[in-house]
């Protein structure tokens, strides 16, 4: 199987440098952790939103697949690429509600979803989604980025607001993903998580591949 995200000599500009300068990658496998690792600035979250389309590059193609990522259907591709954020955000209303956001009359559980995720059903599917603390709020973007089955998840740097122990659950949980064939490809600062979680370890440094 090929890599599952291909770069050819992307660049997306910025204010003071390009954020990415003529990036050439492979990256991603199926099933599989892929970790990006490097310092703030380093042009990680930008390459995770060219893979999600929420930013476009200036020059050069990316694709994903082996298909230009351009030609593909925006909201069919969001589908099938989910992403989970650094900072969580929740609309206001219950988990519940939450999960019906991501996939209108989606046939997934969304009890299912949170079991999948580590939040018992019966505790939060009807809490108020404001209520939650950093952790579970987390979880619950989780679950709700799970409700299309995507065959990818992206996430960016999803620890790096969380205390030690709601880290570690996250942690656990994107191996338990991988393991159950949901490829990700996660974002971070922390070489020691890259090492951790990582199958496949990319550098970047000042918008350049690095390692």
């Amino acid at each position: 199987m090929g890599p599952l995200f291909a770069l050819e000599e992307v660049t997306v500009a910025g204010a003071a440098r390009p954020r990415l300068d003529r990036v050439s990658l492979a990256l991603g496998t199926d099933g599989g952790v892929t970790v990006v690792q490097g310092p703030s600035g380093s042009g990680k979250s930008t390459l995770l939103r060219l893979l999600n389309r929420l930013v476009a590059p200036d020059a050069g193609t990316v694709r994903y697949r082996s298909e230009d990522l351009a030609a593909r259907d925006v909201l069919a591709h969001r589908r099938e690429v989910g992403m989970v954020f650094q900072a969580p955000v929740l609309f206001p209303g219950t988990v519940a509600d939450n999960l019906a956001v991501a996939e209108p009359g989606a046939e997934t559980d969304p009890a299912t979803l949170l079991a999948r995720c580590g939040l018992s059903p019966e505790d939060f599917l009807s809490r108020d989604a404001a209520t939650l603390s950093g952790g579970e709020a987390q979880r619950a973007c989780l679950a709700r980025a799970l409700a299309t089955d995507p065959r990818v998840l992206l996430m960016d740097e999803p620890t790096s607001a969380l205390d030690h122990d709601a880290a570690s659950v996250i942690e656990t949980l994107t191996r338990r993903l991988a393991a159950e064939g949901v490829s990700i490809i996660l974002v971070t600062h922390d070489r020691d998580q890259a090492a951790r979680l990582g199958d496949h370890v990319i550098a970047l440094r000042e918008g350049r591949l690095a390692a």
